[in-house]
């Protein structure tokens, strides 16, 4: 049984995106800056509605798949295919681009906070060209568990296990790359050890509070907004640092597979980005709408 160290950290970036929407950045912020098969995780948290009101009006996709997480706030979807859904505090929204989609998100609120993250995962090359898809995940839908150790976790993807006979499974399921999504709440000297596939990628990433990440001898801290990247291992240790913690825990089967990214399409070749662009110029990126 080896317990996965912290290798290194990226450490968050101001950035702005959609129609002027200020979020933090980890992975995405270079080529470089990727873990196979996540592309981008951004954070986007904030009482002023300035940082988020103007949201993320209708833009295209293709190639790969979103998570969104919302701890706090209302946002809506919408997209061509005519699915629309709304996105609560503590529900997410899960969406693959497939060929082509072209959706908007935005703010349900004009006042208070909203809070939440967006996970852009890989899909294989025999999948990038499937159609798109979409679906609403409701609070209730998500499980939660008091775990011995003193963390509480509420679990998006995977399967978790609470004991040799009792286990939960989060709502977003047959992901090619077997998603790992766990949203871990530590109190203070708080402790979450479970086992997580070798050979997956795996990355931590605290938004409140800080974390010791790794074997007890031998852990590394890891301070609020930031992602640290997961040695291989079998098993995950993490600890509450100097206070109660909240942290994201994903793992993921890797593609190896070569990426080609220009904006918001996601291929395997520079040809197929020409394609998609040269699609979404005539009008062709995306399924026809459902009548």
């Amino acid at each position: 049984m080896s317990v996965r160290a912290l290798m290194h950290t990226v450490h968050t970036r101001t950035a702005s995106d959609g129609a002027g929407v200020r979020l933090r950045r980890s992975l995405g912020q270079t080529a470089a800056a990727r873990l196979d098969p996540f592309l981008l995780l951004d954070e986007f948290a904030s009482d002023n509605p300035d940082d988020y009101i103007a949201g993320f009006p209708a833009h295209p996709h293709r190639g790969f798949e979103t998570l969104t997480y919302l701890i706090e706030g209302r946002m809506r979807h919408e997209d061509h295919l005519g699915h629309r859904g709304e996105l609560v505090s503590g529900g997410a929204q899960w969406m693959s681009a497939g060929r082509g989609i072209i959706h908007s998100e935005m703010p349900l609120q004009e006042r208070g906070r909203l809070h939440g993250f967006q996970l852009w995962i890989n899909l294989p090359a025999r999948e990038k060209m499937k159609p798109a898809a979409y679906r609403d995940i409701t609070p209730d839908m998500i499980p939660e568990a008091d775990l011995d150790g003193g963390a509480h976790v509420r679990l998006i993807a995977g399967r978790l296990e609470l004991t040799e006979d009792e286990s939960i499974v989060g709502p977003v399921r047959g992901l090619s790359t077997e998603l790992w999504f766990v949203d871990i709440a530590l109190l203070a000297g708080g402790r979450f050890e479970h086992h997580v596939n070798p050979g997956h990628n795996g990355l931590a990433y605290p938004f409140a509070g800080g974390i010791m990440v790794g074997p007890d001898e031998n852990a590394r801290l890891l301070g609020p907004q930031q992602a640290g990247i997961l040695g291989d291992g079998d098993r995950v240790v993490l600890r509450a640092h100097a206070g109660p913690a909240r942290c994201l825990l994903l793992a993921a089967r890797p593609l190896n597979e070569p990426i080609v990214q220009h904006g918001p399409f996601v291929m395997n070749t520079q040809a197929e980005i020409e394609q998609a662009m040269r699609d979404f110029r005539l009008g062709a990126l995306t399924d026809p709408p459902r009548q």
